[in-house]
């Protein structure tokens, strides 16, 4: 069987590069989906390409609004959605892809330190799974890729 994977959520470390690695590592059947990931060209194409705006309110609305046609055609796509919440910052963002794929009925993951079990309880009670950490997740797509 063959995965579309979409890698959700925080982008300030490097975890997509590590599952990324793993499925090419272990040759796993994966297709890997991200959003763009370079958080200055993702808060500036609205206004890049479609023009300036003066009120910071519309130009993020006209990224936001590019940035989804991403975001909705690989939550679409997808097999799994895996979502991970970092520690640094609020991710609303996450939160709010993970109830999308819930909604479209995609299997979820989820990915957060054990401090944040507690707010995030609702996004975990959806999920098919809770990891503590990237290697959990890359496990948990190693036995899903398993022949048995």
């Amino acid at each position: 069987m063959k995965y579309t994977v979409y890698l959700s959520g925080e982008i300030h470390s490097d975890w997509r590069e590590k599952i990324k690695n793993a499925t090419q590592e272990h040759n796993l059947p994966i297709e890997i989906l991200t959003p763009n990931t370079d958080h200055d060209s993702s808060d500036e194409c609205g206004a890049g390409i479609l023009g300036a705006e003066e009120k910071p309110f519309w130009k993020d609305h006209k990224a936001a609004k590019l940035n989804s046609i991403r975001h909705m055609t690989a939550l679409n796509r997808a097999d799994i959605v895996i979502v991970r919440f970092g520690e640094k910052y609020k991710q609303w963002n996450a939160a709010f892809d993970a109830g999308i794929a819930t909604a479209l009925g995609k299997s979820l993951i989820v990915e957060h330190a054990k401090e944040l079990t507690h707010p995030l309880k609702e996004v975990d009670a959806a999920a098919m799974a809770v990891a503590e950490n990237t290697e959990q997740v890359i496990e948990i797509l190693r036995y899903l890729c398993q022949d048995y």
